[in-house]
């Protein structure tokens, strides 16, 4: 499934995410809870400077803001570029809502860069 073919998730499976979002971020939830319901995504990962590198990621998904979601990605196909995260599906789904702010403004399908640095542990 591609990002613009998402429907809005159902309004009761939304409602149990809203408390954790306010502003642009709650608008943005019932594509966001949809897109984290298909349980993967492929995009592309721009390098400055370089060539972009495709990604699969793809997450265990699970109804309620405060379990863990297990994301995994993989870049360009390649078992040595994978790596793992894990943290409380409402964060993962903040995370969601800035793939699909950054797909409306670029076309592309990405995390952001707060994404990458806790995926790499840059901040710990």
């Amino acid at each position: 499934m591609t990002l613009e073919k998402l429907q809005a998730a159902n309004p009761r499976d939304v409602n149990v995410y809203a408390p954790y979002y306010q502003g642009r971020k709650r608008s943005a939830l019932p594509l966001a809870i949809s897109l984290y319901q298909t349980g993967s995504l492929e995009g592309i990962r721009k390098i400055e400077g370089g060539e972009s590198i495709p990604f699969v990621a793809s997450w265990s998904v699970s109804s309620l803001p405060a379990d863990l979601t297990r994301c995994r990605l993989q870049f360009d196909g390649n078992a040595d570029l994978s790596y793992e995260i894990i943290l409380a599906n409402f964060e993962f789904v903040d995370f969601l809502i800035e793939v699909l702010f950054n797909f409306k403004s670029s076309r592309s399908a990405d995390f952001s860069q707060g994404f990458y640095r806790k995926l790499l542990r840059l901040d710990d």
